[in-house]
């Protein structure tokens, strides 16, 4: 029998993020992901600053032998229309390739790993869980994106919630490639639908290229994503055949996720929760802050991984990232009709302010909201369940 105190379903940045501020509290996590690291993460991959200081990245230990490319402003416009460039004049972001952050973040997290195998089943030990029929732990985080099994188990009703739908592909670019690609490193491209429920993007990572649409109305997308491609290569963006092997993932929006996030001796973080921001659809930040305020809850419970003990990461988050209700641009939106959005969005996404005070600063960036700051955990004598 495989004993911890804490197990981890998923690897990525929400459950090693978890891991990594648990290191020294006495508290022994492990973490079961079924991929083995590094694995392949479909994402369009851009972090801020704030995101780094909230891990304590040193750029100088991360950046080399990996893509870290530092992102001064973007082109923004409604597909089709006049672009409007915004250029901060210094960084406020970096472009990352998954598979390779996934991996630094897992391997500097401090936890035991076992890669390699999916969680299967779960089944109640006194005042604690058996996994697999060999992993037993206190308490079990379900780490493992929008389909976690852990989140399913807690009651999430999967192929039943708004998701959003996205499909987007990501490679190396050849010499001749790169000679035709005309998206900038330094500034990635935004691409609005008319209504305003979706966006594509072109975000060039030095040799690297990401491009992607993603859509609340998942029963349009592959059309819409053809539509977008065209449009790429129409307008001399990308002006080469993109590769066929485009790959599709979902995820929820905080302002609608309705997901149980804590029960008995069980909890869920990062996209298991449905943390993505409702505007951009990111979720590595608010992944990674889920996971930071949920180690936090755990050192405090001293032991106690009951339901109640554990309902003060649900005010933590809701104090972090708001109710689930939405900002007064979503609210507004759903109240008006589609012509009507996509005439305000015409007229608004044409001018310098909007572009960069509302989509980028509030919606992408979220620059007026500071690095989150947990306290410093106590260290303590390691304790793990008998085997």
């Amino acid at each position: 029998m495989n004993s911890c105190d804490v197990l981890i379903v998923g690897g990525g940045p929400a459950g090693s993020s978890c891991a990594w501020k648990l290191r020294g509290t006495g508290l022994d996590a492990l973490i079961l992901d079924k991929q083995t690291f590094p694995r392949d993460k479909v994402c369009g991959g851009w972090i801020t600053p704030q995101v780094l200081e909230e891990l304590q990245i040193d750029s100088a230990d991360y950046a080399p032998g990996r893509a870290f490319q530092p992102i001064h402003g973007f082109r923004t416009s409604r597909i089709g229309d006049p672009e409007i460039e915004t250029d901060y004049g210094q960084i406020v972001s970096y472009g990352i390739r998954r598979f390779e952050f996934d991996e630094y973040l897992l391997r500097r997290s401090g936890a035991r790993v076992i890669e390699g195998v999916p969680f299967e089943r779960l089944e109640r030990n006194g005042d604690g869980w058996i996994v697999n029929g060999n992993i037993r732990a206190h308490l079990v985080i379900g780490a493992g994106g929008h389909f976690c099994p852990v989140a399913r188990l807690l009651g999430a009703k999967m192929g039943r919630e708004e998701i959003v739908a996205a499909q987007e592909a990501e490679f190396e670019m050849n010499a001749q490639q790169q000679e035709k690609c005309s998206v900038r490193p330094e500034m990635p491209e935004l691409y609005f639908c008319a209504d305003m429920r979706g966006y594509g993007w072109c975000f060039r990572k030095g040799n690297i290229l990401n491009v992607g649409f993603g859509r609340l109305d998942r029963h349009s997308l592959s059309k819409q994503v053809a539509e977008f491609l065209e449009f790429l290569k129409r307008t001399g963006k990308v002006g080469f055949d993109l590769p066929s092997n485009i790959l599709g993932h979902a995820y929820l929006l905080y302002s609608k996720t309705t997901r149980k996030l804590v029960d008995d001796g069980l909890m869920l973080i990062g996209d298991a929760a449905g943390l993505a921001y409702s505007q951009s659809g990111e979720g590595i930040r608010p992944a990674i802050e889920s996971g930071l305020l949920a180690a936090q809850v755990i050192a405090d419970c001293a032991g106690d991984y009951s339901r109640g003990g554990l309902e003060n990461y649900i005010k933590l988050l809701t104090h972090r990232f708001g109710g689930t209700k939405g900002d007064w641009a979503t609210n507004l939106g759903r109240k008006l009709s589609p012509r009507l959005v996509s005439g305000i969005a015409r007229q608004l996404l044409r001018t310098e302010w909007f572009p960069r005070r509302v989509v980028l600063d509030r919606w992408f960036l979220h620059a007026n909201e500071s690095a989150l700051r947990t306290p410093a955990l106590p260290v303590k004598r390691r304790e793990v369940l008998a085997s």
